[in-house]
Order: structure tokens, then sequence, then C-alpha cells
């Protein structure tokens, strides 16, 4: 699929719903399900047209562990396995890091959308806020490309291996990990 072309089409859509506005009564779960990959399946089957997702995905909400399709009328639980969205895409200018989501959404590294990261045995899997407390997995790709951005700075009173976006400093791992 031309990536182009879908971030056109997703971008068409216009600004997301005020979803935290909405406070309707809660109606029940659906077989509804986020894959780690960020797949939406719908009663098993997977949800195949980006409209579709990016529908859904502009109605979600999170509340403590749980998730959400929120509308006026009515509040439906759905599973989400790690987080409902995958980053895609980064770029970087003036010294600000930027990526876009597999739903359309774009955002900076910055306070207000901070990245975190995990790491253990398997691995490192870095993190960044969307909205309203929803966040995106950066994809494998693109941690790869963050760790060939990081540096070693002071960070409350050690050394640490992070990454700076929007003149702010992510730490990752204490240098001495390394």
């Amino acid at each position: 699929m031309d990536l182009a072309r879908l971030y056109a089409e997703i971008d068409a859509q216009g600004p997301l719903p005020p979803v935290s506005q909405w406070h309707p009564p809660f109606c029940g779960d659906i077989d509804m399900r986020i894959r780690p990959d960020g797949t939406w399946f719908y009663n098993g089957s997977p949800i195949e047209r980006a409209a579709m997702v990016r529908l859904f995905a502009g109605i979600l909400r999170r509340v403590g562990d749980s998730y959400f399709l929120v509308t006026p009328v009515e509040k439906v639980g759905i599973t989400v396995d790690n987080v409902p969205f995958i980053a895609v895409e980064m770029t970087e200018e003036n010294g600000a890091l930027t990526f876009r989501t597999n739903v359309g959404d774009t955002v900076t590294a910055d306070a207000a959308h901070p990245l975190r990261f995990e790491t253990g045995a398997d691995g490192f899997r870095p993190y960044i806020l969307v909205r309203n407390g929803l966040e995106a997995r950066l994809s494998r790709p693109l941690a790869q490309d963050l760790v060939t951005l990081g540096e070693v700075a002071t960070h409350d009173g050690e050394l640490w291996f992070g990454i700076v976006s929007a003149g702010l400093f992510f730490p990752v791992i204490p240098a001495a990990q390394l």
C-alpha cells in the first residue's frame, strides 16, 4: 500500500472528536482487540479498512488500564494487548523528534508527549504518549533509528544514555549499564 496515499486519506478525515467530554453509560464489552503489532480485530477478524481503524482510534479512551470506545451515547470496553498505536515514521527537525502513528496521529516528543522506555531480558521498547493517556510503541525499525540518536548526559546526578527532543532529555538506561 502507498503510505503517502494512506496518510493523506487519514488526514482528510479531520480533527478528532471531543471524547474526553463525553460521559455516557457503560454498555458492556465487545469483541474488539488491538494486537501488539497494532492490528485491530473485530470478532476475530482483522479490520482492514484504514478509515475504519482511524474512526475507532478517534473514539478510543483509556481509563486506568482499561480501554473503551466512547460515543456521546455509549461506552464499550475493548481489549488492548499492549498499547493501541504503533509509531511508524519519525522525522527530526530543529532538535525535535516527531512521530506519525499507524492511525495518523502526529506527535512531537516533548513535555506534553514524553518518551518512555522499557528495558528487560527481551530488549528495549520505546513508547510515546500520543493523547489522553494513549500511547504508541515505536516500531522496531524506529526503535533502532532512535538508539542511533542517543547520547550520554547527566540525569538526577548520574550519567544516563538517553534521547534528546525539543530540548528535553528522556533517559533510557544508566550509562554504566551500556
